[in-house]
């Protein structure tokens, strides 16, 4: 059964001319934070700033990542504010090197189990022989990601549960944004 809603994949369009490359966001005291901490459809609470350096200097991408972390401007927190859908994500302020204006993490707070299996090209699990007890039956592979809509309600950005390695958004989430000239994006439809 079908809702009509559409999603998306959203993840870092590697291909943008010019581009700019973060580094791992550290924490007040220099230390490397987990990336998985923001993937866990959690509230985080770090304390002490959060700082991210630049590995390659070029343009400025108003959504990016590091390490899979996004990491946005202030115009997308702005976006999220007049789309009314800011409870569904955590804005952590980051300070990025060699920038003046707001950026963020933007940490999505639910996590859903919504992968549509049988439409996947292929989905691949964890089996004992692997030789990861915690992982057993959990996806270790998922190709072609396709998700039910039936399953997600009425979010409009999360991560699949099992798969936390994305990120995804509302057909409505990626249309405002690509009308608000959020550099930076590539969707792929799931």
């Amino acid at each position: 059964m079908s809702t009509g809603m559409r999603y998306y994949r959203i993840h870092d369009d590697m291909y943008f001319p010019g581009r700019w490359h973060l580094k791992t966001p550290v924490d007040g005291e220099g230390e490397s934070i987990n990336p998985w901490l923001f993937k866990e459809g959690k509230v985080v609470d770090i304390k002490g700033p959060i700082r991210i350096a630049v590995k390659q200097t070029g343009v400025a991408l108003r959504f990016t990542q590091s390490l899979g972390v996004p990491v946005v401007h202030r115009r997308v927190v702005s976006l999220f504010n007049r789309l009314g859908i800011q409870n569904e994500v955590q804005f952590i302020p980051v300070d990025v090197e060699g920038q003046a204006e707001p950026w963020f993490i933007l940490n999505a707070l639910q996590v859903i189990r919504c992968i549509d299996e049988a439409r996947c090209e292929e989905v691949g699990y964890w089996r004992p022989e692997d030789e990861r007890p915690d992982k057993v039956g959990q996806y270790k592979k998922v190709v072609g990601l396709k998700v039910d809509p039936a399953k997600i309600g009425v979010a409009h950005i999360f991560r699949p549960w099992g798969w936390l390695v994305v990120l995804i958004v509302s057909e409505q989430v990626k249309l405002a944004m690509e009308v608000e000239g959020i550099t930076g994006t590539d969707f792929v439809e799931v």
